[in-house]
């Protein structure tokens, strides 16, 4: 005759069981060692509206001359060529 099944999710159930249980203890170990009262005395939107109360000072880099302009240029181009890695990014001279 024919011999009762066992089907692998009645199998499963006492491991799936077990896992639950050690994952349910692991959260409740890290989450008894917090306290709620251990907060920053400033949060981040604080920071931010502190530095809006300051402002910005916007950098104000030094004016570059034609010359330094096309040396950095140049400089910038050549860089590129001579860069180690060549993808296919598109771009081509």
């Amino acid at each position: 005759m024919s011999e009762p099944k066992n089907e692998p999710d009645d199998l499963d159930k006492p491991d799936d069981l077990d896992e639950e249980d050690l994952i349910r203890s692991e959260f409740e170990s890290i989450v008894s060692g917090m306290s709620l009262d251990e907060s920053a005395p400033t949060t981040y939107l604080d920071e931010l509206d502190r530095i809006d109360q300051e402002g910005f000072v916007q950098p104000n880099p030094p004016r570059q001359t034609p010359k330094g302009f096309i040396f950095s240029a140049k400089r910038a181009i050549n860089r590129w060529l001579k860069r180690g890695y060549h993808e296919d990014d598109g771009a081509t001279l």
